[in-house]
Order: C-alpha cells, then sequence, then structure tokens
C-alpha cells in the first residue's frame, strides 16, 4: 500500500469516525425525553382557571408540562440553582471545578455542579447517580441546549422537578402547598418552591422546616441584593410563614373533571365553564338539594347553555357530592331517565312547521285506551276539546297523545333524534304513543342542547349564521313562526313563584316546560330565554319514586333560581332584545285568517275571524269543521264525544238543534275506540270488574238500548255508561236510541286478562 492510499484511507476512517460520532450525538436524545411520563388529568374553566385534577397513574401529582414559568419563580430559581443558566451551553465548567474541589475536600459528594439543564436531563432519564451518568447527562444537555431554546428547557425544569412527597412540578407544588396557580405566588413563596427540588426527600414543609426556612431566606436575601425585589417585598416575605399540610386541590365540577378523566386521562383539558358561575349554580343546587333530601329526595342536577354558542357555562352532574350516599357520584346530567312531559314542546313545534295544526286549533281532550294504554290528565278530568297551545301551557296528556297520533310515533322518534337526542335507541314500535308522556329516556344535557338549539336557530338569520353555528347542522326545527309560537305557548305556564309577569315589567320572561316521570321518579325543568337554556333535573339517582316530586314543585323553582343568577345582556338584533324573542317579520311566514273559536283557518260558516302570522305550511291546514249552516243559521258544533266534556266547562256552549236532525252524528262512543284491543285486570280478590263502556249522546234524556253481540244487554239514560264482562275474542257492541239511530264499536278482549 503507497503512502498516498494510506493517507486517503486515514482520512477516509476519520471522517467516518467523526461523521458517526456527530451522527450519534445528533440523535442521542430522543425527541420526547419525557415520554412515558404519567400526567394528571388537569381541568380549567373558559379562562384557564383549575375546576379540578385527577392524580396521574403512578400516584404523583404531576401536571402536564406548561410553557409558562413566572417571573418570580424564574428569578429564584436560577439564582439558587444555576446563576449562569442564561449564558452557558448546558454544562458550567467553573461550577464543577468548584463541586469537585469541595467534593474532595470534604471526602463525601457535597456539591453536583449541576446546571438546570442537566437536571433536566437527570429527571428525564431516572438513572443512578454515579460519575458515569454524570458525565452521559452532560452530553446530553449540550445537545439538548441546541434543540431547545433556555424558556423551554426551564419549562421542562419546573414541570418535571420533584418538590416533596408525591408533588412533581411547579404547578402541582403551587396548587398542593398554597391553593394557588403558580403566576399568584408572592415572592417568599416562589423562593419556598425555588429551594425545594434541591432536596425534596429531606427537606419539605412536612419535614426538617428550620432548615427549609433558613434555605428560603437565605436565597430572599440574595434576590435582594441583585435588585430582584424592594426592601419593603424582602420584609414582607420574610415574615410570610411557610406552607403546612399540602392543600386539597379546587373541586369545581366535579362531574366535568371526572368524565374528562375517563375520555381525555393525563391531559391538560379548557372547557367553556364560567368558574365563578359554576360557583354559584353549585351552591344554590346545594341549599336545594339539602332542602329536598329531608323528603327523601336525594339528588339533583343542573345544566346551563349560552344560546348563541352552545356553550356550557355551568354543569352540576350531582349536587352535594361530598355527601356520600348510594348514587351521589353519577352524573346524572348525562344518564339517561324517563323524560316526563319534557318532550311536548318539540311535537308541538314540529306539528306547527308541517302545517298539521295551527296555534289555536282545537286538539280533542277526551278518553283514549289504546291496548291498554289509558293516558289521564293531571287532574283526571277532560275537557273535551282544547287550543293546541293552551295543551301545551298546561301540560295535558290526553292532547299530547292525539297529537302525537296525528304526527306519528315514526315521524317524531326521527325527528327527536335529529334534534339531538342520543339516547333513545328502541323502535319506534317499542316506544308507541306513551313516547311523549315518558316511554323515552333522555339525559339532561340532550334535552337542554334541544331547547338551546331552538333558540338559537329562531335567531339565525340566513343559511350562512346557521353553517357558521356547526352544533345546529341538521336541526330541523328552523320554522321562524313555528318556534315564536311555541316560545309564545311556553312562556304562559305557571310559575312556581306564582308570579304574573304581565304585571311586573323586570321580572324576566322564560319560556319554559316541567316533566315528571311515572311513579313520581324524575322531575324536569327546562327554560329558555334568547341567551340562556336552563335545565333542572330532581329525583333519586337510584330510581326511587317520591310522592310529591314533580317538575313544578322541585325542579321548576330551582330552573327560576338559576335564571335569578344569570347577567341581563342588552340584544338588539331582528329576532330578540332584552333576554326575550322578538315576533317574526312578515317575510317568515304568511298572514292568514283564522276561526277565532276553533283556532283553524277560517272557514265559510266561520263568523268571527283572527289574523295571524303563521307557517307557510299552515296553508295545508284544515279549514275550521265546527262551523256549519243548518237550516240557514251558523252554528259552532263539536262532535258528540268531544261536545259531552266541553259542555262541562263551557256553560255558553249552545249550538243550534235542528228540527231535522237526520244529518247530524248523534252519538258517539267515549270509550272505547273502534278496534281497541282491551285488557281487563282482576280485582284483589281473582274476581274480574269487567270493562266500562262510555257513550255521549247530543241530546239529553235520550233513551240507549245497549246490544253486547246483538244479545239486550241493558238500557240507559242521561249518564250512558254500562259495565259488561266480555270473554277473551272479538265483539261487537251496538247502542240504539229511542230516535232508531244506532251505532257500533268492535274490540278485542285480550286472552290474558291481567
Amino acid at each position: 500500500m503507497t503512502p498516498l492510499t494510506r493517507r486517503r484511507l486515514k482520512t477516509w476512517t476519520c471522517t467516518a469516525a467523526i461523521t458517526m460520532m456527530v451522527a450519534a450525538y445528533m440523535f442521542c436524545l430522543p425527541r420526547d425525553i419525557f415520554s412515558g411520563s404519567a400526567y394528571s388529568t388537569v381541568v380549567t374553566d373558559r379562562n384557564g382557571e383549575l375546576l379540578g385534577a385527577r392524580i396521574a397513574d403512578d400516584g404523583q401529582w404531576r401536571f402536564p408540562p406548561s410553557d409558562t414559568v413566572p417571573q418570580k419563580f424564574r428569578d429564584a430559581v436560577i439564582e439558587f440553582e444555576d446563576r449562569w443558566f442564561p449564558y452557558h451551553f448546558g454544562v458550567n465548567p467553573v461550577s464543577i471545578a468548584r463541586a469537585a474541589a469541595s467534593n474532595i475536600k470534604a471526602g463525601h459528594i457535597t456539591s453536583g455542579g449541576s446546571t438546570i439543564t442537566m437536571q433536566v436531563i437527570r429527571m428525564s432519564r431516572r438513572k443512578e447517580r454515579t460519575i458515569r451518568q454524570k458525565i452521559t447527562e452532560a452530553i446530553l444537555a449540550t445537545r439538548l441546549e441546541l434543540r431547545c431554546s433556555k424558556k423551554k428547557i426551564l419549562a421542562l425544569y419546573a414541570s418535571h422537578a420533584p418538590f416533596g412527597g408525591n408533588v412533581v412540578g411547579l404547578e402541582a407544588a403551587a396548587w398542593r402547598y398554597f391553593g394557588r396557580p403558580p403566576g399568584e405566588l408572592s415572592w417568599g413563596e416562589a423562593a419556598t418552591l425555588a429551594v425545594l427540588p434541591n432536596a425534596p426527600s429531606g427537606i419539605h414543609p412536612g419535614k426538617n422546616r428550620e432548615k427549609l426556612l433558613e434555605k428560603r431566606n437565605r436565597l430572599l436575601e440574595r434576590l435582594y441584593r441583585k435588585g430582584r425585589l424592594d426592601s419593603l417585598d424582602l420584609a414582607l416575605a420574610l415574615d410570610e410563614p411557610l406552607p403546612m399540610e399540602p392543600v386539597a386541590l379546587p373541586q369545581t365540577a366535579r362531574s366535568i373533571t371526572d368524565g374528562l378523566n375517563r375520555t381525555a386521562h393525563g391531559e391538560r383539558s379548557r372547557t367553556t365553564i364560567d368558574i365563578h358561575l359554576q360557583r354559584q349554580v353549585e351552591s344554590t343546587a346545594n341549599q336545594w338539594n339539602d332542602e329536598f333530601s329531608m323528603s327523601g329526595i336525594k339528588d339533583l342536577a343542573i345544566v346551563v347553555e349560552d344560546v348563541r354558542t352552545g356553550e356550557v357555562l355551568a354543569y352540576v352532574g350531582n349536587a352535594n357530592q361530598d355527601i356520600k350516599r348510594p348514587g351521589s357520584d353519577v352524573d346524572i346530567a348525562r344518564s339517561p331517565r324517563s323524560t316526563g312531559s319534557i318532550l311536548k314542546p318539540l311535537l308541538y313545534c314540529s306539528l306547527l312547521q308541517e302545517g298539521e295544526i295551527l296555534p289555536g286549533s282545537l286538539v280533542p281532550d277526551t278518553p283514549i285506551n289504546l291496548s291498554g294504554f289509558a293516558p289521564q290528565n293531571y287532574n283526571r278530568q277532560f275537557s273535551g276539546a282544547v287550543p293546541a297551545g293552551e295543551a301545551l301551557a298546561r301540560s295535558l296528556n290526553v292532547p299530547a297523545v292525539h297529537m302525537l297520533r296525528k304526527e306519528g310515533v315514526p315521524k317524531f322518534l326521527d325527528l327527536l333524534r335529529r334534534c339531538g337526542l342520543t339516547t333513545l335507541g328502541r323502535s319506534a314500535s317499542e316506544y308507541g304513543l306513551s313516547l311523549i308522556l315518558g316511554g323515552g329516556e333522555g339525559s339532561l344535557k340532550d334535552v337542554t342542547d334541544v331547547y338551546a338549539r331552538m333558540s338559537a336557530s329562531y335567531q339565525c338569520t340566513d343559511a350562512r349564521e346557521f353553517k357558521e353555528k356547526g352544533w345546529l347542522h341538521g336541526f330541523p326545527l328552523t320554522d321562524k313562526c313555528a318556534l315564536w309560537w311555541t316560545f309564545d305557548a311556553l312562556k304562559e305556564v305557571n310559575r312556581p313563584d306564582e308570579i304574573d309577569w304581565h304585571l311586573i315589567g323586570s321580572v324576566r320572561k322564560v319560556a319554559w316546560k316541567t316533566g315528571t316521570s311515572y311513579g313520581y321518579r324524575d322531575a324536569w325543568a327546562v327554560g329558555v330565554t334568547a341567551d340562556y337554556a336552563v335545565g333542572v333535573w330532581v329525583g333519586n339517582a337510584q330510581g326511587q319514586g317520591v310522592p310529591g316530586l314533580t317538575g313544578a314543585r322541585t325542579a321548576g323553582p330551582v330552573m327560576f333560581d338559576i335564571f335569578n343568577l344569570l347577567p341581563a345582556r342588552e340584544r338588539t338584533d331582528a329576532y330578540s332584545k332584552d333576554g326575550w324573542f322578538l315576533e317574526p317579520a312578515p317575510s317568515d311566514g304568511i298572514s292568514l285568517e283564522v276561526c277565532h273559536e276553533s283556532g283553524c283557518l277560517m272557514g265559510a260558516s266561520c263568523e268571527h275571524a283572527d289574523t295571524l302570522l303563521l307557517p307557510a305550511k299552515a296553508l295545508k291546514s284544515e279549514a275550521c269543521p265546527y262551523h256549519r249552516t243548518i237550516e240557514g243559521t251558523r252554528t259552532f258544533m263539536l262532535p258528540p264525544s268531544m261536545e259531552w266534556y266541553y259542555r262541562q266547562h263551557h256553560p255558553e256552549y249552545s249550538p243550534y238543534i235542528p228540527k231535522d236532525r237526520s244529518e247530524l252524528e248523534q252519538m258517539a262512543f267515549i270509550y272505547p275506540e273502534n278496534g281497541a284491543e282491551i285488557y281487563i285486570p282482576r280485582q284483589l280478590d281473582g274476581s274480574i270488574a269487567g270493562v266500562t263502556f262510555n257513550l255521549a249522546h247530543r241530546t239529553p234524556g235520550e233513551d240507549v238500548f245497549w246490544h253486547l253481540d246483538n244479545e239486550y244487554v241493558g238500557q240507559t239514560r242521561f249518564i250512558h255508561q254500562m259495565r259488561l264482562t266480555p270473554a277473551a275474542g272479538r265483539h261487537t257492541v251496538t247502542v240504539v236510541d229511542g230516535s232508531g239511530n244506532s251505532l257500533s264499536v268492535v274490540f278485542t278482549i285480550a286472552e290474558n286478562r291481567i
């Protein structure tokens, strides 16, 4: 081999070696040096204030890293740990030489000479402290300096330094020792935390407090000499006591923190909660919960939303969670519960939007029984016929069932799902008509969302605004007239405080609805204005019913207390002002003449009309079927089944009775309906009581003769009721009056009568 070849080989070898060393140096440090570290779940409000936190999987309070280091702690820790930190390249030769001399003189290790950068490397590696590891840390520290800014390195130190016990990182230490965020620490507090990582196992607030105080005060004196704080700050800082035992972290909006601990475990999550409003709402919830608990009602949930954005401003998954009881840890606001009557406004609004009813359309309020499903109004009475809007305001069950039959259960179920109710997992046939009376399940969060969307939908001015509000995407209730008439009816619901808002201008108007589930297990109240939606649920998480547990008596008062906490907003847009809804513009609907008595479109025989702005599809609504001209006389006449009950509540009702009654419907079965399937329960003694047939006749005092399957069974006058005990199977009951008019109803008695 020639000398030239040897020189070239030597050059290539040196170049390769240097290249490998540079490559090894460049790639010696992992991209995330703290990968694998377990962090606490940290939840903050909309402004970054701490709502709550959950401990990391390794049992440490270690908050997710932050890029922010407060100036006081920055000055204190640099002065105490590494005064040359802003200037060196990761290793300080002077400090290492001084530490070596000190250790040799003492005969044992008294100082490590580590820079803050080297300490970051040591904390990330968690290796045994040896000379070899020290050299490795020094090399990796120089590499970290090339990758990160001094600000970033200091932030890594502050986020992962040990502060004694199971407290790791500045943010966790500030909360655990002083109960406040790092940015609010005093000079004395910042200096205390700056000296803790130096020997966290031997000196901390619970151990060797005298040494800790001495180290803190020496640091404060040095900071004063360096001009970092003035004499007054120094005097105040020296006078500050050391912290005692670690303090508990905040527990505001506990259900939200618990939920995010499951879905965003070990992360920092910023919510839309307003912590100041949250505290007020929690206080109100806890006070009401204390009162309800004396009546056996243990649980209460509240959701408050901003209508403009759909953001949750306050959220109480369950009140008084510090009071341990069965179900206290359940987040009821997200739990499926029987909805009671809380969904009725959605049905009413949908029927208005489709032109199936008008706000004042008379809806039947007569007995109904479908395969054993026989809904009753709360007062156990029937009105015969009631305006649709009034039926909603009074929360009448029977008219609601009649309206659902008109809408159709499958169509209404699809509407609810498109509105955002995520818990309706069964089929329409399984829910049946009971869906409108609590046969379905919904969560307080979903229901409050829907009411908020109704308000936002009304106030959206165009398709672009709808698109911008992504949370309104696909929302089916968009007709402004239908929405406005719904809000107008809901503001007439009787308030629990018995205040007539019509007479007091300062009382906030709220469109609200209550709901009570079967067996008094769930009490609801959900209200909405142009600015806010508030939902309240009261009951027992484990489902026990309590007599008197109704939406109006329990959830309603809580809801209005929450509305009283909410600040009023001045609104001057097209559809709202001062928190309430302005009437829709003429371009939002169509002006139509409506019969004053029936609420239907004006018919040829109607006498008095009202002009209303209605949804465009109202044109297809039926004309008034109750006004007719008989023998040249205009009269208002209901069908016999409706008339029988209507007359009891409307003494002014007096239809014209023609001489020739052959063209009029004389009789109608109130119960059962034609084609009904009837279940006859047994008495306590095992006997079968039978079923009572109920008939309405237009002429008082008329004799009616009853036949079961062509066999005569009896006669009635004035009150036409007949108790029969048919055998299982299909039957026909036929009635004949004294004038020869006849009527039949076909029904089936179920095989299993019990």
